[in-house]
């Protein structure tokens, strides 16, 4: 399967909001989004975890 489930955690209070997928052949890196986090209560950075 060539697109693989990916977990986005916020920047900065850490907990894990959002999950996505990514084709990992065309995006090698790790991906980055500036989402509403719930927790924060605003929009933040997230990125990509395990």
């Amino acid at each position: 399967m060539m697109r693989d489930i990916v977990t986005l955690a916020c920047t900065e209070c850490k907990r894990r909001n959002y999950t996505t997928t990514k084709n990992k052949k065309n995006t090698p890196d790790k991906l980055e989004f500036n989402k509403y986090c719930r927790f924060c209560k605003r929009h933040t950075t997230h990125k990509e975890t395990k």
